[in-house]
């Protein structure tokens, strides 16, 4: 049951939580949700929407800087998985 008021206009309607749900699951998908999330991210029909596009395009862009970050350090250092495998033969 909603209980907006009555002379509220679309663009300023309030996103269920299944909405927002959905929405996770749709940015998910990995080319079309990118291109729904940058869509999303400028339209003006639901501020709501828009906002929430933006929020998750900026958590993608923090999430992307801290791969870079840690590939980095991974490169720089030298690990591999090949280095840190164990001998169980010799126990």
């Amino acid at each position: 049951m909603q209980n907006y008021p009555e002379g509220l206009p679309n663009e300023y309607r309030p996103l269920s939580a299944w909405a927002y749900f959905g929405y996770n699951l749709l940015f998910s998908i990995p080319l079309i949700g990118f291109i729904l999330l940058i869509i999303f991210s400028f339209d003006s029909s639901n501020i709501n929407r828009r906002n929430y596009a933006r929020s998750f395009f900026c958590g993608l862009l923090l999430a992307l800087i801290f791969a870079i970050i840690m590939i980095a350090l991974v490169a720089i250092l030298g690990i591999s998985l090949s280095s840190t495998s164990f001998d169980l033969t010799n126990l």
